[in-house]
């Protein structure tokens, strides 16, 4: 599929002249901060420079005040309190994160976790755990990651006489539940001034609250940023403003001393703890044999904290994020990586099967959206193959499977549709949904589907032009090689954490031709490059292009090209090298 390369607009050159004059840097890397809407020295030191003060007060938050109130009456009370929270990784880290810091203050007997089952109750509050609540004398729920939309279950909850706190981040309906406490800074009435905190983004705003309140030590808040960082990567939130803090700080801290529970997962992705370093003075230095990343988050993490709640139960991932002993974090790492590679098994087989089924179909195929609907599919995994058939076809999609009496689906975009809305203007046809801009999850009766489709590709067709079914790579910059200089990279480094809002600058370099030593790899999927500008043999650089083997005869003739890439550090056998990650080549 042809990509159309989208040019970053030319930014004030004077502007970029005076800043990279006070910041003694490159005017590259100045043009890229006010790309960012840096536009002066307090800005990039701030950027550059990420602290814990730079957070906003939680009190900002509508209802804040009413849920530290209910929370402090639950713990003078000795009440029982559950945690309970969404299946996926912002759930489950969030519900991780405030079992930890109140298991300091409240009786062990006293607070419990519940996650609920996907197959058996589905996304959100549950009657079944409202039931279970009730039925085992819990006073206070705090639910995470979900619960914005649930005013029916939380009216259930109140006639059985059990008090919510719902702390979420997702758009809420016009109705908002009546609960104790409502934490969502999506909320019309809410001025808080950050607006893409994650579930459990929101859980750390709560329980900063709650240890103002106490006058505890606010360390004691910190030390579970890792659990934010998490959240934040998996759940693919921007990393911008307080995210962007929050990830900063987590990450370090990940890198300095991973929780038992993490580090289990890490060694399972075959990354340990360095040989010299042992556990105990990991507060030395970096304890990882390398510097973890956002996309390590994203990749290596998050898959395998997902597929215990994809695959079993997802209570199995609270778990293995609380451990305290190794040997135990070791054992349920195992068990979850098993789980994550018959996961991997499942969506392999079941995207062949889609892009075949889209193949074989002439209607489906030329459509702008893709809805598709098989019985057998599992339900763990459609998530993942949508946002597969999303990469293949690049338009909106909605991959839908049997639960129950019902059909549930997941939802994808593709950049510049709200799929979100997409879904609410067909919401009269759905039971049930829920989500975001760019990712949703929907649930309806069978004798709806047909319906569904026809108005769902209607939505789309009527919102989207031709040229945005294309895809697109924005390319922020065009440079020479030259310009990669230690000093660059080394600024560059400090732009990250990268994701959406920041993500890694994509250069473009004109007249690049083979080095010499370029090779098709991967069954000649991919290339190793190795490459220069024409008639600088000083400036030869690394490279790797997925997906592009098909390209490497024209390459190994020296024909010359234009790439776009971003930069990156490639680690291998305990070397760190520079390495382009070539995103697109056009001859």
């Amino acid at each position: 599929m042809e990509t159309r390369w989208i040019i970053a607009q030319d930014v004030d050159k004077q502007l970029v002249k005076g800043l990279s004059e006070s910041l003694g840097i490159d005017e590259i890397l100045t043009t890229l901060l006010v790309q960012r809407g840096i536009t002066n020295y307090d800005e990039a030191k701030n950027f550059f420079r990420p602290s814990l003060d730079h957070l906003h007060d939680p009190f900002l938050m509508k209802d804040m005040d009413k849920a530290v109130d209910r929370l402090q009456k639950a713990m003078n009370d000795g009440e029982k309190i559950l945690i309970y929270g969404d299946y996926d990784v912002d759930g489950t880290t969030a519900v991780a994160l405030i079992y930890t810091y109140l298991k300091n203050f409240v009786n062990k007997k006293k607070i419990e976790f519940y996650i609920p089952d996907r197959y058996d109750e589905g996304y959100g509050i549950s009657y079944k755990g409202i039931d279970y609540a009730a039925d085992n004398g819990f006073g206070l729920v705090i639910v995470l990651d979900c619960g914005i939309k649930a005013v029916e279950k939380i009216e259930y909850a109140n006639e059985r006489g059990v008090d919510f706190i719902i702390c979420d981040h997702h758009r809420p309906d016009e109705v908002i539940p009546n609960a104790v406490a409502v934490l969502d800074s999506k909320r019309p009435d809410c001025q808080y001034p950050y607006k893409e905190l994650s579930g459990c983004g929101v859980g750390f705003k709560l329980i900063t609250a709650l240890s103002m309140r106490l006058g505890r030590p606010i360390e004691e808040v910190y030390e579970l940023l890792d659990y934010v960082a998490v959240s934040i990567a998996a759940d693919i939130v921007p990393i911008t403003g307080e995210n962007r803090v929050l990830a900063y700080f987590g990450l370090k801290q990940l890198n300095k001393n991973p929780r038992p529970g993490i580090e289990a997962v890490l060694r399972q992705a075959n990354i340990g703890r360095k040989k010299d370093v042992p556990a105990t003075e990991a507060e030395q230095g970096n304890a990882l044999e390398r510097e973890m990343t956002i996309s390590d988050l994203v990749f290596l993490i998050g898959p395998r904290i997902n597929a215990a709640g994809r695959l079993e139960k997802a209570s199995d991932s609270v778990r293995l994020l609380l451990a305290t002993n190794y040997d135990h974090a070791e054992k349920l790492a195992a068990s979850i990586n098993d789980l994550n590679s018959k996961r991997r098994e499942f969506d392999n087989a079941i995207t062949e099967e889609a892009l075949q089924m889209i193949d074989a179909d002439e209607k489906l195929r030329n459509a702008k959206s893709t809805v598709i609907f098989n019985e057998n599919w599992h339900k763990g995994v459609i998530g993942i193959v949508a946002s597969r058939l999303t990469d293949s076809y690049y338009r909106p999609t909605i991959v839908l499977t049997r639960s129950g009496n019902l059909i549930t689906g997941s939802a994808r975009s593709i950049k510049n549709f709200d799929i979100y809305d997409a879904i609410d203007d067909c919401s009269d046809l759905l039971e049930h949904f829920g989500g975001h801009k760019y990712a949703a999850g929907l649930s309806l009766k069978p004798e709806n589907l047909k319906e569904f489709s026809e108005r769902f590709e209607k939505y789309v067709s009527e919102h989207l032009e031709e040229e945005d079914l294309t895809p697109e790579l924005n390319v922020d910059i065009e440079m020479d090689f030259t310009n990669i200089t230690p000093k660059f990279v080394r600024i560059l480094k400090q732009f990250a954490p990268f994701g959406p809002g920041n993500l890694s600058p994509v250069f473009l370099t004109k007249n690049v031709v083979d080095a010499g030593f370029s090779r098709a790899v991967g069954n000649r999927k991919h290339l190793k490059l190795s490459v220069m500008q024409q008639g600088n043999t000083d400036f030869v650089f690394s490279g790797i292009a997925f997906q592009k083997g098909d390209l490497f005869e024209r390459i190994h003739e020296k024909e010359p090209f234009t790439m776009c890439y971003y930069i990156e550090e490639n680690f291998w056998q305990g070397k760190t090298t520079l390495q382009l990650n070539v995103k697109d080549i056009k001859f």
